[in-house]
Order: C-alpha cells, then sequence, then structure tokens
C-alpha cells in the first residue's frame, strides 16, 4: 500500500505539469486516508504518462561501427609520417657525402693494391698515411654526424647522442688536421691556385676552431652553444659533397672551370653550408628565447 501511494504521488507530480487539475494526496493531513488500489495495469499506465519515466530510463541506441551510415574513424597517419620525416635529413646528408665517401673508397683501394702511379695520385703514393687518416675519418664524421639530426638521437640525456659524439669529435679532429697537413704540404693538383689553397686554409682552420669551440661549451655544461658550434664545424665538412654540386653547376653554366671559377665555386660551397647552418640556428634561438622569456614573466 505505501508503495503504491508513493508510486501514485510520483505519477501525479509530473502530471500537473500538462495541466491536470487533480491536487496531490497529503500524507501528512489528519483526514483519515482514502483506500487506494493499486493494480499492474494502473502503474503501467502511470509510469507511461506522458513517456515522461520512460523516456528518461531509455538507454539510447549504440550504433556498431560497421553499421550503414556510420563509416568507421580514419586511423590518423599523422605520426608515422612525422616519424618518416625525422628521417629524411640524415638520409639526404648521406645521399649529399655519397660520391666524395665513394672517391675516398677508390682512393684507399689504389693505395692497399699498388695501382699505377700517375701525376694525379703521384702525391698519395709519396705520403700515404695523412690521405688515409683523412678518408677513414671524414667517412665516420660524415655518416654518424647525419645521425644526430634526428631529434630522438638527439636528446641531451640519450646516450646515443653522447656516445656517438665522442667518436665524432675526434674523428672531426684527425679530419680537420689531415685536411690542412695535406692542404700545407702536398703538390697542388692541377687546377688548384693560390686564391683555393688560402679557401682551403681559412674554412680549414674555422672547422677546427668550431669543433674546440664545441668542446670548451658542453665542458661547462653549455648544451646549446656547443650544438652551434658542432653544427657549424659539421657543415664546413660537409663542404665536399656540396662542392660536387656546385662543380656540376659550373660545368653546365660556364663550361670547364678555370683556376678562378673552381677557387669560386668550390668557396661557394662551403658558404652554402655555413648560411644554412646559420638559418638552422637562428631558427631554433626563437623558441629558446620565448623559453627564456616565460622564465622570466612567470617564475615558479
Amino acid at each position: 500500500m505505501i508503495a503504491c501511494l508513493l508510486l501514485n504521488e510520483i505519477v501525479t507530480l509530473m502530471s500537473t505539469t500538462d495541466g491536470d487539475d487533480t491536487s496531490p494526496p497529503d500524507l501528512f493531513s489528519s483526514e483519515p486516508a482514502v483506500k487506494h488500489t493499486c493494480t499492474a495495469q494502473d502503474l503501467w499506465k502511470g509510469l507511461t504518462m506522458n513517456g515522461t519515466v520512460i523516456n528518461k530510463l531509455r538507454v539510447p541506441k549504440v550504433h556498431s561501427l560497421g553499421e550503414p551510415g556510420n563509416p568507421a574513424p580514419q586511423k590518423n597517419n599523422a605520426p608515422a609520417k612525422a616519424r618518416s620525416a625525422k628521417w629524411l635529413v640524415p638520409a639526404g646528408l648521406i645521399m649529399l657525402s655519397a660520391i666524395p665517401l665513394t672517391a675516398g673508397a677508390f682512393r684507399l683501394t689504389q693505395l692497399a693494391s699498388g695501382a699505377a702511379i700517375t701525376p694525379e695520385n703521384a702525391r698519395f703514393f709519396a705520403s700515404p698515411i695523412p690521405v688515409v687518416l683523412h678518408i677513414i675519418s671524414v667517412s665516420l664524421y660524415a655518416i654518424l654526424g647525419a645521425f644526430q639530426f634526428v631529434p630522438s638521437l638527439r636528446q641531451r640525456r640519450h646516450r646515443w647522442h653522447r656516445i656517438v659524439g665522442r667518436l665524432l669529435i675526434p674523428s672531426g679532429l684527425v679530419a680537420v688536421l689531415s685536411g690542412l697537413w695535406m692542404t700545407q704540404f702536398y703538390p697542388w693538383p692541377k687546377g688548384d691556385g693560390v686564391i683555393l689553397y688560402e679557401l682551403r686554409l681559412l674554412f680549414g682552420s674555422a672547422m677546427l676552431l668550431s669543433i674546440l669551440l664545441g668542446v670548451a661549451a658542453i665542458r661547462r655544461r653549455d648544451f646549446a652553444q656547443h650544438g652551434d658550434w658542432m653544427l657549424r664545424g659539421y657543415a664546413i665538412g660537409m663542404g665536399a659533397g656540396t662542392q660536387v654540386l656546385t662543380g656540376m653547376a659550373g660545368a653546365l653554366m660556364i663550361g670547364p672551370p678555370s683556376e678562378l671559377s673552381r677557387a669560386i665555386l668550390m668557396g661557394a660551397a662551403w658558404v652554402i653550408n655555413l648560411a644554412v647552418a646559420e638559418w638552422i640556428i637562428r631558427k631554433r634561438r626563437i623558441p629558446r628565447a620565448h623559453s627564456a622569456l616565460a622564465v622570466v614573466t612567470h617564475p615558479h
């Protein structure tokens, strides 16, 4: 009886919002209680009145992904594309250095197999140690250095970056010192002149200075300056790859190079590489400046 009274009370309260003038029973009135009869039919009619209760209890239909008109969500391929894009830079750098490295491997084969001595290779047979050291160190420097451009491998606390860095710095120093030695003591090859000789000394010294400044920066835990200087040194070291491109462009535009045009084309390759390195450095300095400004304006 009590349950029926409560249920009738709920149904009555809901029905009054639709213009029903029936007053609800007063459970606490002093008047004698009116006998109520509650049947299953009455309960169902009360619950379905205006659809109020049933609509609130109704569970919404869940459509399956395979139903017509409800296509499955498209997979997001952005992370996969981003991961692929990260490897474009090292792949491009290795391709850029492919021709000089292939020429170096050919030179090592000549020296090891005792090939015929010609005016072009006589200086290498006369003093093979500098050129052997140069080819091996440049190969390590070019290939391992390319993978330092992968962000996930370049993280400050990542073991790969530290291990490869301990190989890159010595190989870079051997490459530049052996290159400077050959520039100074090997006879000049055909087509070289004073201008190219001075350019080799200039950019070789700049590469050496960049590596040393990068080492000094990492010793004082200045990671930003370390990365900047090592990038500059790597850009100069990759000059041989860009010189292949500038040489091809020069041959197409002006034909066989003269002593002056050869020096200009080879010098332009170093300048292009350094310009790209400086652009990268300036670009990544912007987030650093924003982070520093955020720390100053919103200190913890």
